[in-house]
């Protein structure tokens, strides 16, 4: 697809005003996106407002940068090719408003910063449940009836708590600089509500904004983009609510699909699919109560979607069919993938170890794990800055997050070099993990962190522990190694990517497993009235050309026939 569609053209060339767009799966949300802010930044010229366009993942981010920079050439010099902002949603209200104005709402006397949940200092700061106390990192908020509220959730669901006690101990957090996600959202919209000074300098500095995947806008995110709206910011919805994933953060698309009624907002759609073969669009079409049209043709080699049954010890030999048919279809493996509703089940195929051992001991085997199995460099070295953290007396709140985020803190740049040095090198680092988990690889990790923190403290005057020994024990090692030495560098030996279908939406896939329980195959076959069934329907309009189905044997019996009924073909029969 080259030139815009007519439906693309009309959002693009729409007048200037708020847009609402429900747009299908496939349908080229991303470039039509792009083309309007570069229409937008066209039609504001030399004015010095900036147009920002908005989503939710770091990937999508990229690919909207990468698609404006291609096109931002066609527009005239005197239109401000530079006042455009593309970012995620949240990292827009913390540079624009957490990090340099919502300290002044918290009481607090630095600047904001972002905590995961692993600093020490947050041992005291925790609320009572009717099980045991909990951190208030599992502190949820919600917005409803014009005001926040507070909860936690226990096996799915949500638990009330006292608003009054809550506020105490999210306040105090607050008068530290402290934030979770969470409450970053709750102090933005506090920080615009009794700041107006800044509320009214966003509006004028950003007199446009468009958010894509605008499904998964939850009630905090829309309470304070409704505060912007109100203000005069003019703001653009493009999304698909069939695609609405995050319904335990409060994310079901009602904003979005509700949007278009509102007065001054402009309403279109986006109905033709340019990714998926038409056997797999028109098992979208019936799952979505949709009719969408396709772009694409049947082509000659085998395509659709398929079911197949497996047993829990059959696995392995199911990815390797599925394999063996993307590879005789002559799609990409690099652009396919397995995808799986549950992390847990997602880490079982892909060949993840559960790291032994307690406490501190556990996380470094993780570490070891990550990296010497998986080659995932980065996760080690996030789980390595938690542990060293925690064995500092008295590290500064935010030296974690500063850790963990470069951008933000190129002051920690040198500390970071220190951390990855002993990530990287088994030989006087982070040990191996072949070595005997409680009699080599545990007194190799002793000695080498206690030199790793002596260097810190030399370097940098980061305090250690004076208990390393009684941190780092021994209980629960094995005597074996963490992971047995053929095992290194397997992870399955697949060439195709096992990930969990909420990492995957916003994709493009050449050929996809969407490996489910039975509950999870009625859900998708039920419709997209649950979260349930949309993230089958996500898993499903992720195939550009080729959808296999993975149900349990036991599971299909019942299944099949109806599968039928919704035009999936039972691999190996005629």
């Amino acid at each position: 697809m080259t030139a815009l569609s007519d439906e693309q053209r009309a959002i693009v060339d729409a007048p200037t005003g708020p847009l609402s767009v429900i747009a299908c799966a496939g349908s080229g949300k991303t470039r039509t996106a792009v083309h309007r802010l570069v229409e937008m930044r066209r039609r504001l010229g030399e004015e010095r407002g900036r147009v920002a366009l908005l989503s939710f993942s770091n990937i999508a981010v990229d690919t909207f940068r990468e698609n404006y920079r291609r096109l931002a050439h066609t527009l005239p010099a005197t239109a401000g090719r530079g006042r455009v902002d593309i970012d995620t949603l949240d990292a827009f209200i913390t540079t624009h408003v957490l990090r340099p104005h919502a300290h002044r709402t918290m009481g607090s006397q630095q600047t904001p910063y972002l905590v995961s949940g692993s600093e020490p200092f947050l041992a005291g700061f925790t609320f009572r449940t009717q099980q045991f106390p909990q951190s208030i990192t599992m502190m949820r908020v919600g917005f409803r009836e014009g005001d926040f509220h507070f909860f936690y959730s226990v096996h799915s669901q949500s638990v009330g708590l006292n608003r009054a006690t809550a506020l105490t101990l999210v306040e105090r957090l607050g008068r530290t600089g402290a934030y979770t996600h969470d409450l970053g959202r709750y102090w933005c919209h506090r920080a615009l509500r009794e700041q107006p000074a800044v509320l009214r300098a966003l509006v004028r500095r950003y007199p446009h904004i468009l958010i894509d995947e605008s499904q998964d806008i939850g009630p905090c995110h829309q309470a304070i983009l409704d505060l912007l709206a109100d203000a005069g910011m003019e703001i653009s919805l493009i999304g698909d609510p069939n695609q609405g994933i995050y319904e335990f953060s409060g994310a079901d698309g009602r904003f979005l699909t509700e949007y278009g009624s509102r007065a001054g907002v402009s309403s279109f759609s986006l109905t033709t699919n340019y990714r998926s073969v038409p056997a797999i669009l028109a098992l979208a079409n019936q799952l979505s109560n949709r009719n969408d049209t396709h772009e694409r043709d049947s082509p000659d080699t085998v395509h659709g979607a398929f079911f197949t049954s497996y047993r829990a010890t059959q696995r392995d030999q199911l990815i390797e069919t599925f394999e063996a048919t993307v590879a005789a279809a002559g799609l990409e493996p690099s652009r396919s993938a397995i995808l799986c509703r549950a992390v847990k089940l997602a880490d079982e195929l892909a060949g993840a170890d559960t790291p032994v051992g307690r406490g501190l001991v556990k996380e470094f085997a993780l570490a070891s794990i990550l990296r010497d199995k998986r080659r995932d460099y980065k996760r080690s070295f996030e789980a390595l800055a938690r542990c060293v953290v925690s064995l500092l007396v008295d590290p500064p709140a935010n030296l974690l997050t500063a850790l963990l985020s470069p951008a933000r803190h190129p002051e920690m740049r040198r500390v970071r070099r220190r951390l990855w040095q002993f990530v990287r090198d088994p030989g006087v680092g982070l040990p191996p993990s072949t070595l005997l988990a409680d009699t080599e690889w545990l007194p190799s990790l002793l000695e080498r962190v206690r030199q790793l923190l002596a260097t810190l403290q030399a370097e940098f005057g980061f305090t250690p522990t004076d208990s390393l020994g009684t941190k780092l024990t021994r209980r629960d090692l094995p005597h074996a190694s963490l992971v047995a030495a053929d095992d290194l560098g397997t992870q399955r030996n697949t060439r195709i990517r096992v990930d969990t279908v909420h990492k995957a939406k916003g994709e493009s896939l050449d050929a996809v497993l969407y490996m489910a329980t039975k509950d999870h195959v009625e859900a998708m076959l039920d419709g997209v009235a649950t979260e349930v069934g949309r993230i089958g329907y996500v898993a499903v309009t992720r195939a550009k050309n080729l959808l296999w189905l993975g149900l349990p044997a036991a599971a299909l019996p019942g299944l099949r026939q109806r599968l039928m009924d919704f035009g999936f073909r039972e691999v190996g029969a005629e």
